[in-house]
């Protein structure tokens, strides 16, 4: 069964030909293979001569991209961005992070403009790190930026897809952390399985999450549907940092008992990546999409991460 098939009520029959951008990613490789089980044309950019007849050749550090390419489409997915799992953040890095996220949204943006009224719809990523952390207030759409690095970071790359929206419908996908090995499992899955896990700070803080079939469901929704603006895409379910842990921990058969308190996170990681990564708290809430009726394969934590747990093997 294709994730269209076992995910949104809405088939994707009119979009029969969707270009990505950072199609290489965890979430990239999902999605082009969810499009082709449905017989939708994924064309990818690449920066590189092409190779194959779903490629096409971009080169966002010089804003070059044929708007030709997106002619023609019924929507743009844009999800390039370096990883911010990679450590530390060094100056050079945290540039890295910026331009390999705002230098390709500026030349998509770009050439939407140019095609002006017969432009494609705009599907920009973006993260619920825009939100950065603050406790106990549940962050809707319309939540207050934060003050972290990487709600700096979001928040710029937001920025530069905006003008698209003179042209086309602009949604911007905040995403939040993968439970899946091509996410927030692969540093957890490691320390747990070595049995050296416990709470990160108070393990109090809220940690939203999204399993990777809903995150690419909700991408193909969000398409289907002609929802605009930003789009929290993240479980229902509200966890903390230590509920995932306990239960990583208890699938995997391994205690939970050393704790990371939050100065000792602050002097390994550094400020910025301990405060972002681990300590931040959000309660992000999926108002947007759970309005326009998207439902959920995995709504609740024990499941998806059973499920993630299951399909380890594919990331060995």
């Amino acid at each position: 069964m294709s994730t269209t098939q076992a995910g949104t009520d809405r088939q994707p029959a009119h979009a029969q030909r969707i270009v990505i951008a950072g199609a290489s990613g965890t979430i990239g490789r999902a999605l082009v293979r969810s499009l082709q089980a449905d017989g939708v044309t994924a064309i990818r950019l690449v920066r590189r001569p092409v190779a194959a007849p779903d490629e096409a050749e971009w080169h966002p550090e010089n804003g070059e991209l044929d708007p030709g390419v997106l002619a023609g489409a019924n929507a743009v997915v844009n999800l390039s961005g370096a990883t911010i799992g990679r450590l530390p953040w060094t100056s050079a890095y945290r540039n890295q992070l910026f331009n390999s996220r705002l230098l390709p949204t500026r030349t998509i943006a770009q050439a939407l403009a140019a095609l002006g009224s017969a432009a494609p719809a705009l599907v920009s990523a973006s993260a619920v790190g825009i939100y950065g952390s603050q406790p106990g207030v549940p962050l809707t759409e319309s939540g207050a930026v934060g003050e972290t690095f990487l709600a700096r970071l979001a928040d710029s790359w937001e920025q530069e897809a905006r003008p698209a929206a003179e042209v086309t419908r602009v949604a911007f996908l905040r995403t939040a952390p993968l439970m899946d090995f091509g996410g927030l499992l692969k540093p957890l899955h490691m320390l747990t399985a070595c049995g050296i896990s416990g709470p990160l700070g108070t393990g109090n803080q809220v940690w939203p999450w999204i399993s990777l079939i809903d995150e690419v469901r909700a991408i193909r929704h969000i398409i289907d549907t002609g929802m605009s603006g930003p789009v929290n895409l993240a479980a229902p379910e509200r966890v903390t940092a230590r509920q995932i842990g306990q239960e990583l921990a208890h699938q995997l058969h391994r205690p939970y008992l050393l704790p990371a308190p939050a100065p000792a996170l602050r002097a390994i990681l550094g400020t910025d990546p301990a405060e972002s990564l681990l300590l931040s708290d959000a309660y992000v809430v999926p108002d947007a999409l759970v309005s326009s009726g998207f439902s959920y394969i995995y709504p609740t934590m024990p499941n998806a991460l059973k499920a993630a747990l299951a399909h380890r093997m594919n990331y060995a």
